[in-house]
Formats: C-alpha cells, sequence, structure tokens
C-alpha cells in the first residue's frame, strides 16, 4: 500500500534529486487525504525551501486573499494539497527562478495524488502547470487561459502567479479582481465548508457508540456534538449548499 512516508523516501532517493537530499533538503509538497483543492505552482521558492514551508512568502499572502482563507485555514484544514510541477528550488535564472525540471511531473504525480482520492478543484498557476494539465501549446497565452478560466472548470481553475511582481499585470487587466478572484473565492468556500459538514456527519455515526459507554463518558462526548451541531447549523445558506452535493 501506497504510503506518504514511503513516496517520499522514493523521491529522496531518486538519483535526478540526489543532490538535494545530500544536502538534507526534503521534496516540499503536501497531499493531506481529505483535501478537495489541490495546488499546483511552478515550484518552491528558496525562501520556502530554507523554512520547509510551501508558499511561506508575500506570493503566498497574495494567494490565501484570493482564495479568502487565513494561514490557519491554507496550512492546517486538509482542504488543500499542494503538489507543484517540481518539489525542490531548481536554481535561479537570468530573469527569475528556473523552470520546474523536465520529467518530474511526469513521474511523481499521478502517485502523489493517488493519496488524495476527494480532490475536486485543481488550481493552475502559471504556465508551467497550465501547459502540463491543460495540454496546450507553448504559444498559448497565460492571459487568454485565465480570462478564460470558466472554460477549464470544474476541474481546472488557472491562475496568474500570485507574485507582487504581477500587480502591473493586473492592474491592466482588472477583470481579475472583479471576475476571476470571487469566483475563486466561492469555489474555495464552498469545499471548505463540504469538510466541515463531512467531518460533523462522521461525529454523528459516533452516535450508535454512545449507548454503549458508561453515563459520564456519554454525556461529554453528547456535549462536544451539541457544540458541533449548533455549528452546523449556523453554516451559511446550508439548503443551497446541500442542492450542491449530490453526496449528501
Amino acid at each position: 500500500m501506497e504510503t506518504i512516508e514511503k513516496l517520499t523516501a522514493e523521491i529522496m532517493a531518486d538519483p535526478q534529486n540526489s543532490s538535494y537530499t545530500k544536502q538534507g533538503i526534503k521534496p516540499l509538497f503536501t497531499v493531506p487525504k481529505t483535501a478537495r483543492i489541490n495546488i499546483v505552482g511552478q515550484a518552491p521558492g528558496i525562501r520556502a525551501q530554507e523554512s520547509g514551508l510551501y508558499w511561506n512568502d508575500p506570493s503566498g499572502d497574495n494567494l490565501r486573499e484570493w482564495l479568502g482563507v487565513s494561514k490557519e485555514q491554507f496550512y492546517n484544514s486538509g482542504l488543500f494539497a499542494v503538489v507543484p510541477m517540481d518539489f525542490y528550488f531548481p536554481g535561479h535564472g537570468k530573469s527569475g527562478d528556473l523552470p520546474p525540471r523536465k520529467g518530474f511531473a511526469e513521474k511523481w504525480h499521478k502517485r502523489v495524488l493517488a493519496l488524495a482520492p476527494d480532490i475536486e478543484l485543481t488550481i493552475l498557476i502559471g504556465n508551467y502547470a497550465q501547459h502540463y494539465y491543460l495540454n496546450q501549446k507553448p504559444s498559448d497565452k497565460l492571459t487568454e487561459t485565465v480570462k478564460n478560466y470558466k472554460s477549464y472548470l470544474p476541474e481546472y481553475f488557472p491562475l496568474i502567479h500570485p507574485s507582487p511582481r504581477n500587480n502591473i499585470w493586473q492592474a491592466k487587466n482588472p477583470w481579475f479582481k472583479d471576475e476571476v478572484i470571487p469566483d475563486l473565492q466561492k469555489n474555495s468556500s464552498r469545499n471548505y465548508q463540504q469538510i466541515k459538514i463531512s467531518r460533523l456527519f462522521r461525529k454523528k455515526r459516533l452516535l450508535e457508540y454512545f449507548t454503549s459507554c458508561s453515563s459520564q463518558v456519554a454525556s461529554k462526548i453528547l456535549q462536544d456534538f451539541s457544540q458541533s451541531l449548533h455549528t452546523f447549523f449556523s453554516v451559511q445558506n446550508l439548503l443551497s449548499f446541500y442542492d450542491e452535493q449530490s453526496s449528501f
């Protein structure tokens, strides 16, 4: 059976990654089993690699703002997988970071993503991710791809890179903030609520176990469950959300 530990060990043992492994550098990606959204960027930057934390820079701050989530939700909710085109910082080039290494995504993405079977939306950040996942030609332009994002939904959501360097691009393309970002936040929120409600239903199934517990233990569990139900019925637009989810 494939596990994250086994797969990580294989990635580190691969000759293509030996120079990183010798330096004690681990591949930077995450695939929670509960993930509903996968974020595919180019590759970790030097700051992310040194800190061991993906999207740990101003670009990450912008991305979380676009998604409408906090740092806590981004890193700890179990909603997001982060599977870039390369799991290591590829180095500096003349005009920025070098591109992800050829063949890396082909070799590892399928196996990595098999560990998160409930992913419903893949956010494609930048040309490398979009060309790979959308089977695009090298001549296809990022701006046109992002502008026509609706044609790739519900499976894919193409974005520009959230680097502050792209502020000029955003100023020239106001439709991005007016149209694209609100739709991205809507998708993010819907998937986040789905995770919350799924967890509440797992708690509800524990009721079958309560009758076998002592009265003191059962009382404590029911108290916790009551608090969860309060959260459950406080979810905005819950009824419309149920209509959209065929699994409930």
